[in-house]
């Protein structure tokens, strides 16, 4: 009887060394969980129960829990590695199509632009919906980067903040027509990059002039494109925008402008020579523009319109949005990280590569998103560290090691005991 004893509390012991060493190897493992050894003691139960002089009959392995506390950040700077503050997890599928559940952020491109783990899983997000403005948070799906261009846009609109000077001596249209090659037919110019559909940059050139009656403190407006004039909607060729201020200084009327938006110049479509891009169709908003004793200024001057672009960089929030950068100044939204929870993390079963699968001790998993109920937020750029405490395990080494010895010896004292018996004469 001591021996079997004593034989349980030697397995008890290794069982209790082999987790120890574990934790202490993944000391270093991202998002590594340490674990501990849970023990019962054994009685051998009668068919009345167990007596008051019945010994017990050794120690089993109840099981083995992990500790899901939250371990240090260690801060990477690869925009790609991903930390959760909080209860959540990431969703990874394996090239089979299972989901595991995982810890470990340490994300990076394959060579299709996925983003996978260091066991080629993919990392799971919604997809964004950009017609909609949302997500679909009910099927999450391999997140893919393109990488290879960014899409261009045809500029539509000019944003000009300009100050035209009030005490501008005003030109005769009658006597001095304008001309785009000659500074001495107006006033004042500035120009922008604008972008046809196919992403070429083209040049544009707004004009100024004041004009005769002063009194009616009335500029004209004239737009070109690579010296090509755009023509306001509705008006013939050389005819320009005419823009009047009231005696404050104030934007008081643009003609023409668009339906309903008083202080925006439409242009008619401009065809532009070359390669077989779409109609080029601008307007000119002038909001906030003023007329003021001060030198001619130009506050604000910026396009909607961009050329192509290159993959300059992924960037992602704490709420889990995943942005893609083009060399094009394009910030591109991708998805969003699907986070999950289970309602007993330490009935999760380890499946191996820092990753676990649910069971059903666990419960389901519950997907989810950051900044939401106990799912966290995410940090860019960090990885969370094992929670794996050294001090606290060399400690445990010395235990497990003191009782693994202390039931050797027991083993040793019951052969003792035995061998007087054996000779016995």
């Amino acid at each position: 009887m001591p021996f079997s004893i004593a034989l349980s509390g030697l397995n008890a012991a290794s069982a209790d060394l082999a987790v120890t060493g574990n934790n202490i190897a993944n000391a270093e493992t991202t998002g590594f969980k340490e674990s501990r050894t849970e023990f019962v003691d054994v009685y051998a139960i009668a068919y009345q129960g167990i007596t008051a002089t019945t010994p017990g009959s050794g120690v089993r392995l109840a099981g083995i829990t992990q500790e899901f506390s939250q371990g240090d950040s260690s801060y990477t700077g690869n925009s790609l590695d991903l930390m959760i503050n909080g209860q959540g997890f990431f969703q990874v599928q394996g090239l089979n199509g299972d989901v595991n559940l995982t810890r470990s952020g340490a994300f990076h491109l394959d060579r299709t632009s996925t983003m996978v783990n260091g066991g080629n899983q993919a990392l799971l997000a919604y997809n964004y919906n950009a017609t909609t403005d949302s997500y679909n948070l009910e099927s999450p799906q391999p997140i893919r980067v393109n990488v290879d261009i960014g899409m261009p846009a045809a500029t539509s609109t000019i944003n000009g903040q300009f100050n035209l000077p009030a005490n501008e001596t005003p030109i005769d249209p009658a006597v001095v027509p304008f001309l785009a090659t000659d500074q001495a037919t107006y006033h004042h110019a500035t120009a922008s990059t604008v972008y046809d559909s196919l992403g070429n940059a083209h040049t544009a050139t707004v004009y100024f002039r004041k004009v005769i009656p002063d009194a009616a403190n009335t500029w004209e407006n004239y737009t070109y494109v690579n010296g090509n004039e755009v023509v306001p909607t509705g008006l013939a060729p050389g005819n320009p925008a005419v823009i009047t201020f009231d005696s404050a200084g104030q934007l008081a009327s643009v003609v023409p402008s668009l339906p309903g938006i008083p202080n925006v110049i439409s242009y008619q479509g401009l065809t532009l020579p070359g390669p077989n891009a779409d109609p080029l169709t601008l307007s000119l908003d002038l909001t906030d523009s003023t007329q003021y004793g001060s030198a001619f200024a130009t506050n604000d001057l910026t396009q909607d319109g961009y050329g192509t672009g290159r993959l300059s960089g992924i960037d992602i929030d704490d709420s889990g949005v995943i942005f893609a950068r083009y060399t094009n100044g394009v910030s591109d939204i991708l998805g969003k990280v699907a986070l999950a929870s289970v309602n007993n993390p330490s009935g999760l079963r380890q499946a191996g590569d820092s990753n676990w699968a649910e069971t059903y001790e666990s419960g389901n998993a519950i997907n989810g998103e950051a900044l939401n109920g106990d799912y966290g937020s995410i940090s860019a750029g960090t990885l969370e560290s094992s929670n794996v405490d050294i001090a606290k395990q060399l400690v445990n080494l010395i235990i497990a090691q003191r009782n693994y010895q202390a039931n050797a010896q027991v083993i040793s004292t019951a052969n003792t005991v035995t061998q007087t018996i054996i000779n016995m004469r």
